[in-house]
């Protein structure tokens, strides 16, 4: 980072800054939960293609120079810059305050409840059971095997089908009293 030094209240600046990462402003410490992902972990080229980025949108090169300094086409290079300007604004969103929704303790409580409402249930089945013993009531019957709903009607071959299936095999034959599989011309 360049910062002409004019003062010594200038170089502190630069120094918080530079020990910030240049992340955060001058003087605001940055918190410490921030999920941050060090300047060291992204790719050369993912710099490259950052710097260029920056310097088209702050008016110091042209999209055309960036694109030619980066390698690819000028349609590419503004595929690019809309996928960083849309990751930039991805960033900028409000996060949502405190922990996070943790899926896998959500669904172990969930299972727990399952159990333990099963658990409930056969609880309630037992002394129904041993209420009916109690008083003489016969258990009811098990329930007879229920067929799987109404059988559907077989759907019968459409009559064009047919026709057009026959003309495939080779046969041109056209049953009778059929619908014709041309439109009558007319004159």
């Amino acid at each position: 980072m360049n910062i002409p030094v004019s003062s010594p209240a200038a170089v502190r600046s630069a120094d918080k800054v530079a020990a910030d990462g240049g992340a955060g402003q001058v003087g605001r410490p940055v918190r410490a939960g921030a999920a941050r992902r060090p300047a060291a972990e992204h790719s050369r080229e993912a710099k490259q293609r950052a710097a260029a980025i920056l310097e088209v949108l702050a008016g110091a090169r042209t999209p055309a120079a960036a694109a030619q300094a980066l390698g690819v086409s000028l349609a590419r290079y503004y595929l690019l810059e809309e996928k960083a300007l849309a990751g930039l604004l991805a960033a900028c969103e409000p996060q949502p305050r405190g922990p996070g929704v943790d899926y896998g303790r959500r669904l172990a409580a969930l299972e727990r409840d399952c159990q333990r409402w099963q658990r409930e249930c056969a609880r309630q089945q037992a002394l129904v059971r041993a209420a009916q013993r109690t008083i003489g009531l016969a258990a009811p019957p098990p329930a007879a095997a229920k067929e799987k709903g109404k059988k559907r009607r077989q759907r019968r071959p459409v009559v064009r089908a047919l026709q057009a299936a026959a003309r495939l095999r080779g046969g041109e034959e056209k049953k009778e009293g059929g619908p014709s599989p041309e439109p009558a011309m007319q004159s």
